[in-house]
C-alpha cells in the first residue's frame, strides 16, 4: 500500500446520475416510477410555483399584503407544501429569519424549561385525545419525555423523512409550534391499536421508530390538521406554571 497518498490525492467516485436521485439530492431507493407518473407532478409543481410567485411577489415584496389580506388562503398553500424552489425565501419570510428564536424564549436554555412545559403539556394532551393510551402510558411508566423531547428540541427533524420534516416546518414557521403538538397527537392516533398492546420495553422502540406508513404527509397531516389543541394547550400551561411557580424571597 501507497501510504505516501495525502489527502489531496482523494478521488471521488462517480456522481450518480441525474435520474438516480430524487428531487432533494438524496439517492432514490427504487428507480422504477414511472416517467408519467413524475411528468404529471412537475405539471403540477409548475402550477404551484406560479401561484406562490404571484402571491409573494418579487423578492418577496408582496408578501406581507398578501398575508393581511388573505391570510387563510396563505395557511392553506402552507399547510399543502412550500415549492421546492421558493422554500428558502417563503422561510425567511415567514420566520424572519433572525427572528427565529424569539419566536420560542427557553427552549434552548440551560435546563430546556419550555421543552419541560411542552412535554407535560403534551401529556395532558394524551389523555385528552386518546384517553385508553394515555392509560396504558401510565400503567408501563411512559411519560412524553422519553420519546417526545426531540420533537419539541427539533421539531421533528432528528429522525423524520426528509419530505415530512419540510412540511411540517413549512407550518411550524407560519403557526408556531402548535403543529408540533398535533404532529405528534396523530402519530399516536394513527398508531394507537398497535401501541395499546405494547410492553414498555417494545412500547419505547415504537414510540422511537414509528411505522413507514405513518410518515406520509399526504395522510399524516390533514389528520394532524383536524386535532384542536389551543384550549387545552392554554389550560396546561396555567396549569403548569402553577406547579412550577417558584416562591418569592422575602428580604
Amino acid at each position: 500500500m501507497d501510504r505516501s497518498r495525502g489527502i489531496n490525492d482523494y478521488e471521488p467516485g462517480p456522481v450518480p446520475s441525474e435520474s438516480r436521485v430524487d428531487r432533494y439530492g438524496f439517492i432514490k431507493q427504487n428507480v422504477s416510477n414511472s416517467s408519467a407518473a413524475e411528468g404529471l407532478g412537475k405539471s403540477r409543481e409548475a402550477r404551484r410555483v406560479r401561484k406562490w410567485r404571484k402571491m409573494i411577489g418579487v423578492g418577496g415584496s408582496d408578501w406581507k399584503h398578501y398575508v393581511r389580506r388573505k391570510p387563510h388562503v396563505v395557511k392553506r398553500r402552507i399547510r399543502k407544501g412550500i415549492p421546492d424552489c421558493l422554500r428558502g425565501l417563503v422561510w425567511q419570510l415567514i420566520s424572519g429569519s433572525r427572528d427565529l428564536l424569539l419566536m420560542n424564549p427557553g427552549v434552548y436554555e440551560v435546563g430546556l424549561p419550555l421543552v419541560q412545559q411542552y412535554l407535560f403539556q403534551f401529556e395532558h394532551l394524551v389523555r385528552e385525545h386518546l384517553p385508553k393510551l394515555g392509560e396504558h402510558f401510565s400503567r408501563e411508566m411512559i411519560n412524553p419525555s422519553m420519546y417526545a423531547s426531540q420533537w419539541f428540541i427539533t421539531v421533528f427533524s432528528y429522525s423524520f423523512p426528509f419530505p415530512l420534516a419540510l412540511r411540517i416546518w413549512d407550518v411550524f414557521l407560519f403557526e408556531g409550534v402548535k403543529i408540533v403538538f398535533k404532529v405528534g397527537l396523530a402519530l399516536l392516533k394513527y398508531c394507537h391499536d398497535d401501541l395499546i398492546n405494547l410492553s414498555f420495553e417494545k412500547l419505547i422502540h415504537a414510540l422511537r421508530n414509528f411505522p413507514e406508513d405513518a410518515m406520509n404527509p399526504d395522510i399524516l397531516l390533514p389528520m394532524a390538521y383536524s386535532i384542536k389543541v389551543s384550549r387545552s394547550l392554554a389550560e396546561s400551561k396555567i396549569e403548569y406554571e402553577k406547579q412550577n411557580r417558584k416562591p418569592k424571597i422575602e428580604a
